[in-house]
């Protein structure tokens, strides 16, 4: 367990120990407010932690210091309360988002009228970090076996990997999925001396919302969800609807090219260029532009253009790439045999034995996903391969369950359907051609609760929704401030060009 202080960039950050609670959150005690202190990074943002239990079925066991930020209402006159907010991931910094994206993110009309707090989940972050030996990390095989042979390495490497990260990050690595970060959220609202919460969630952070609404809705004053999650797939339609989307987002891309003039690659046939280019990828015949020495296997493009570029969407940096890939001389000899296994950057941590790496501590606790065997993988990626043929399937999903295979077959927060009975009405927004996130994601989880959501799709692509156009923007705040929701049928516009 971290002890009494927590020190940031030379800053003593106050500890403040919350109150004990029931599975609900109902504590014996008034939990003590947090003794909020100026952030190390951002003087005008203020900083502080929270102690809780790891495990609250123990709550004499072990704590852990939950790290919080909060930009507290510019006008204090017409402050409404508190908007908790959580950027996704998972493995995404709250504490991070509102002390340096808050005040470009929101809308001033939301600064002014609501205290913004960021939060750290259990294990992320300032959070008590998971962490796990850099040099293990560095040693994944594969997340595309061929056979039972390399299907059973990837199962071995994966359960050394859980339990080395274990070993580094102590007790909390078992309990580190989101319904525990639901009810550490609402020991926060406590602290806060609130009775009733706003909370704002992005991408991953929707299923912290979705989960605290059917554990805390009577605590729900508004909750606005973006990109949303649909906690009750299965293993095929998690893998096939997320290559899909990858895939549609693709093709959207296309489409611009072909109708830019701007566009690198306009005037050509740019699926064909695309599958030609991954194809020499395979050979090897694709060098990096930023490290000549080293080729960029297909994996690597393909998720780039993914996460980089069709997230945003950036579909005219994407095009400049691509034709710069594709102009690479083809008979250029290979600078290295083999094209290295691609994983997301990872944060840096103050031991370099160690690196924190909370995706699969959360992820695989969160979702029962474990193919048991190499022909069963295989009729899911072929599946998956099916849905999106010039991605070839999910980047990162793909990888995300490959992650997961050789894990316990035992999880703490399975999937399910929604059930929400208490909470007020709540606002659903995501893009019709969401990269990562089908849009029949949010389709579902507005059938499993309709008498409590209210959808609004906007009928552009990207990830992020809020600051989209003026559409989005001002159905989030109009909610978030006057408690007012779209009417049913409602639709944003498409915002400009890309």
């Amino acid at each position: 367990m971290l002890a009494a202080g927590l020190l940031l960039a030379g800053v003593s950050i106050p500890i403040v120990e919350a109150a004990e609670a029931d599975p609900r959150g109902h504590g014996s005690t008034k939990p003590r407010a947090i003794n909020w202190k100026p952030c190390p990074q951002d003087a005008t943002a203020e900083c502080g932690t929270l102690r809780l239990p790891v495990d609250r079925a123990r709550p004499t066991g072990g704590t852990f210091d939950m790290a919080v930020a909060r930009r507290k209402a510019t006008d204090p006159d017409r402050r409404v309360g508190v908007l908790l907010v959580n950027p996704g991931g998972p493995g995404a910094s709250g504490v991070a988002f509102a002390v340096d994206q808050a005040k470009s993110h929101f809308s001033p009309d939301i600064q002014e009228r609501f205290d913004i707090v960021g939060f750290d989940p259990r294990g992320v972050g300032r959070s008590h970090p998971v962490k796990c030996s850099t040099e293990l990390l560095s040693r994944q095989p594969s997340v595309h076996p061929r056979n039972q042979a390399e299907f059973d390495r990837l199962a071995e490497f994966n359960r050394a990997l859980r339990e080395d990260c274990r070993r580094h990050t102590g007790p909390l690595f078992d309990h580190a999925d989101t319904l525990n970060v639901v009810r550490d959220m609402d020991a926060l609202r406590g602290a806060l001396g609130e009775e009733k919460i706003n909370y704002f969630g992005h991408s991953y952070g929707t299923l912290i919302g979705e989960q605290y609404a059917e554990e805390y809705g009577d605590r729900i004053r508004t909750m606005a969800l973006t990109a949303n999650i649909d906690h009750s797939l299965g293993a095929r339609e998690f893998l096939v609807s997320s290559a899909a989307a990858a895939e549609d987002s693709f093709h959207q891309f296309v489409k611009w090219c072909d109708r830019t003039s701007s566009c690198a690659l306009h005037g050509r046939d740019v699926t064909a260029v695309w599958d030609r280019l991954l194809a020499r990828a395979d050979r090897g015949e694709i060098r990096d532009p930023h490290k000549p020495d080293r080729v960029l296997s297909a994996y690597e493009i393909t998720f780039y253009a993914f996460k980089e570029k069709f997230y945003g969407p950036d579909w005219d940096e994407l095009a400049t790439y691509v034709a710069g890939l594709d102009a690479q001389e083809q008979n250029e000899p290979r600078r290295s045999a083999q094209p290295r296994q691609h994983r997301p950057p990872l944060p840096q941590a103050a031991d370099e034995q160690t690196k924190a790496e909370p995706f699969y501590a959360v992820f695989c606790q969160d979702w029962r996903i474990r193919p048991k065997d190499h022909r069963e993988y295989a009729r899911l990626t072929q599946a998956e391969l099916r849905a999106a043929p010039h991605m070839r399937g999910s980047p990162r999903v793909h990888a995300a369950v490959a992650g997961c295979i050789g894990w316990p077959d035992e999880v703490n927060n399975p999937q399910h359907r929604l059930h929400v009975t208490d909470a007020p009405k709540i606002l659903m927004l995501h893009s019709r051609h969401d990269p990562a996130n089908h849009f029949t994601w949010a389709a579902n989880v507005h059938r499993q609760t309709r008498g409590t959501t209210v959808l609004l799709p906007y009928a552009g692509a990207g990830h992020s929704v809020y600051g989209r156009s003026a559409c989005t923007r001002d159905a989030v705040d109009d909610y978030l401030t006057q408690l007012r929701t779209p009417s049913a049928g409602s639709e944003c516009a498409p915002a400009g060009t890309h």
